[in-house]
């Protein structure tokens, strides 16, 4: 397998080395042209690029291989972002160097979940499964992990792409926890021995509140008000920052160039 290096990216990684943060927030307003919080989804198409460029955006934000971190090959990354993103001027065949692809058997199997519930057509549904099943590993609520700036837009998004699976889940469990039990019943394991829901000593753990601010647009709103903070100087154009300046961030984390 093989993976792009994202050139177009690399000044805007560089500038943001010490806020992976403020290089998430960068990046997806390269790939849109308009911050994360004003991201218009009204129409399904304005949807997917969204969801893609955020997805992307989150997974700068985590260092490593942009490849592996969404879960696509090279190939696959490198026809989403000419479809969906040609602004960027990737070229597929002159941007690929290799990459040696492991498949992760709980990856694996969630996409396949996926891809079996599916209710659209076309590239989008099959590369949002394997990048929706490959976030489903990381610690974060998987909206979180996506990099989408509440549940409701995941729910949304499932509910476009994999609507015979998203219509299960008639409790609104927690989406993640929800895929997971899915597996069980089609492994016909049995994921909880409690005899409904409301009797179990982890119900907050399935169904607990999942609301809140994404961490890309809580980001950038604390920048931008750092940013309004400072004082204005005449004459100074540094005083007119604009909203993808940088401001360093406290987190050590490297900086995940695309």
């Amino acid at each position: 397998m093989s993976e792009p290096h994202i050139v177009p990216f690399m000044a805007a990684c560089a500038v943001d080395a010490n806020s992976p943060l403020q290089a998430g927030i960068t990046t997806y307003r390269l790939l849109t042209g308009v911050p994360p919080a004003d991201a218009d989804i009204a129409i399904d198409s304005n949807l997917d690029r969204h969801v893609l460029a955020s997805v992307l955006a989150a997974a700068t934000m985590d260092g490593g291989s942009l490849s592996e971190k969404v879960g696509l090959s090279g190939l696959e990354l490198a026809a989403l972002l000419k479809q969906y993103f040609p602004s960027t001027g990737i070229k597929p065949a002159e941007q690929l160097s290799p990459f040696k692809w492991e498949e992760h058997e709980e990856i694996a199997m969630l996409r396949d979940l996926l891809l079996k519930q599916r209710s659209t057509e076309g590239d989008v549904g099959r590369w949002l499964a394997a990048m929706i099943a490959r976030r489903a590993i990381e610690p974060d609520h998987l909206w979180e992990a996506l990099g989408l700036r509440n549940r409701a837009e995941l729910s949304l998004l499932l509910s476009r792409h994999f609507a015979p699976l998203a219509a299960r889940n008639v409790d609104n469990m927690r989406w993640k926890r929800f895929f997971y039990r899915m597996l069980c019943e089609n492994e016909g394991l049995v994921m909880c021995t409690a005899p409904v829901c409301n009797q179990c000593n982890e119900f907050n753990i399935c169904f607990g509140e999942e609301s809140g601010e994404s961490g890309i647009a809580e980001g950038r709103r604390d920048l931008l008000s750092q940013a309004a903070a400072l004082p204005a100087v005449a004459g100074d154009p540094s005083s007119e920052l604009p909203e993808e300046s940088t401001i360093a961030s406290s987190s050590a984390k490297p900086s995940p160039c695309l």
